[in-house]
């Protein structure tokens, strides 16, 4: 609804990139994930097509990879392993780190150039009207997560506060807000009934 939309948990900045020609703030506490946003949205085109494609017995620890920079291996780390908590050093099983995929990734990083990112907490975010896409580590599920820790009254209260359009995500289960059911999503391992909260 708003000009503006902030993510104050980036993680993968899904909702963002749905309206990525907005003014796109985010927030990430973890640094090697606020690190591999640093350095897409400095990136060019060439600069993903010549990252390295990994074969399975490869590791982003041998010397042949040396040269990389960390945010540069942050990057294929997180493809290495999607849905992971943290980037990986090796191909997992749903390794989506391709040919194809890095093509992609070289089209949508010309179209994060204007939006910010910020290495901090959820709180650092000042409270502008806009929409508000807030997706934090869940109640219930959220323990594989680095920075995991979260006083979710205190979580709560911030985002009641929060001014202009408020959406929250959760697992079933939490009620730490009135949540309401959105929609079933199966994952790698495991099916779950998306909740949301939104102040509409």
């Amino acid at each position: 609804m708003h000009d503006f939309i902030i993510e104050p948990f980036a993680g993968a900045a899904a909702y963002a990139m749905e309206y990525y020609d907005k003014n796109v703030f985010l927030f990430e506490i973890n640094p090697k994930i606020s690190g591999a946003w640093e350095f897409l949205i400095k990136a060019n085109s060439s600069d993903i097509l010549q990252l390295p494609l990994l074969k399975d017995n490869q590791s982003l620890n041998d010397p042949e990879f040396n040269n990389l920079t960390d945010p540069e291996k942050y990057v294929i780390g997180l493809f290495l392993n999607p849905g992971s908590s943290t980037p990986k050093k090796s191909p997992g099983n749903y390794c989506a780190w391709t040919e194809e995929k890095r093509k992609e990734l070289s089209e949508d990083v010309l179209k994060v150039k204007h939006w910010t990112i910020i290495n901090g907490d959820y709180r650092k975010a000042s409270d502008i009207t806009a929409t508000w896409f807030i997706d934090p580590p869940y109640f219930n599920g959220g323990k594989y997560y680095q920075f995991h820790n979260i006083n979710y009254q205190e979580l709560a209260n911030w985002c009641l506060s929060r001014k202009g359009q408020v959406i929250v995500c959760e697992n079933e289960g939490a009620d730490w807000l009135p949540f309401k059911p959105l929609i079933q999503l199966k994952g790698q391992k495991y099916s779950k009934m998306e909740m949301i909260y939104t102040n509409l």
